[in-house]
């Protein structure tokens, strides 16, 4: 055992954010595009509102280098890049008028009539909510109790997102967080192509599995702060291509991370999140994909003995 368990002694390393272009493409549903030419003599950025960077809850400190927080910058919404059951994600230009410019990723959790968050119960055991009349409202899910839920899945998100970045975990940065919608880090290039999921790479089985031990580096930081993913699967981990040419996992889609400690049932979800994550990889060839060996290296880390 101890032998299978030293497969897991690789950590991920935190390496430089890449400074963004500040002339992103537009994003078409579900995948990125180029700017047509016609659209691209219609886009003035100076019509654009300013950044919401001010009046909104930051992310941990220290801003990295790439983040504009200026307050003379504009916010300029290019499109979407995902549509879902419980958010929708877009892609966002913040960018001084000539200046540089970022690209940000605006996660809005959806209304109470059109969000599923079919197991609520289950994800939020071991959180609290100050309030009583609050945790009254969530839990006779009335109107007011939807909308607060949605709320509470961001700010769970910001918070699990900022812990984790803090840690060194792959995982985007958290930027703000204004009610149910959160503005965290793009992961994908500068003209607005986002990473593609990790279900959607083709790769041979020794790079399959480098990013194996790359993620598993991260899921160990993830188990250490006694967290786990929750829903992990190869749909949100994101492989991110750095301008070296290596490959690197970044885990996102975080709202519902499960205290591994607090939860009852978290040690079910650990147990579940290795095995979607480990399966995928066995049927990839490899051999070190092994989800019972994984379940029992995060649960030692998040609960030393």
């Amino acid at each position: 055992m101890d032998d299978l368990l030293d497969r897991f002694d690789r950590r991920p390393a935190r390496g430089p954010r890449p400074v963004a272009d500040p002339r992103p493409r537009l994003v078409a549903e579900g995948k990125s595009g180029h700017l047509s030419p016609e659209l691209d003599t219609d886009h003035d950025q100076d019509d654009s509102p300013y950044s919401s960077y001010d009046v909104a809850t930051h992310g941990p400190g220290p801003v990295p280098d790439w983040l504009i927080t200026a307050l003379a910058a504009r916010d300029t919404r290019l499109g979407v890049l995902k549509t879902g059951k419980e958010a929708d994600v877009g892609l966002l230009e913040r960018a001084l008028p000539g200046g540089p410019g970022c690209l940000l990723a605006v996660k809005t959790f959806r209304s109470a009539e059109h969000r599923l968050f079919h197991r609520d119960a289950g994800y939020q055991e071991g959180r609290r909510v100050r309030r009583s009349r609050e945790t009254r409202a969530m839990a006779a899910r009335t109107g007011f109790g939807r909308e607060l839920l949605a709320g509470t899945w961001a700010a769970a998100e910001f918070a699990a997102l900022g812990t984790l970045w803090s840690a060194g975990a792959r995982v985007p940065y958290p930027v703000q967080l204004i009610g149910s919608e959160l503005m965290m880090e793009f992961v994908g290039g500068p003209d607005g192509v986002a990473a593609p999921r990790l279900a959607a790479v083709e790769a041979t089985t020794a790079e399959f599995t480098e990013l194996w031990h790359d993620l598993v580096g991260t899921l160990e930081i993830i188990a250490e702060a006694g967290l786990t993913h929750g829903d992990l699967s190869p749909y949100n981990v994101l492989v991110d291509v750095r301008p070296t040419g290596e490959s690197q996992c970044v885990v996102i889609d975080l709202p519902q991370a499960v205290d591994l400690v607090a939860n009852p049932s978290g040690a079910e979800f650990l147990v579940r999140d290795c095995r979607n994550i480990a399966g995928f990889f066995a049927r990839r060839g490899v051999l070190a994909a092994d989800p019972e060996v994984l379940a029992l290296r995060l649960r030692g880390l998040a609960v030393p003995t």
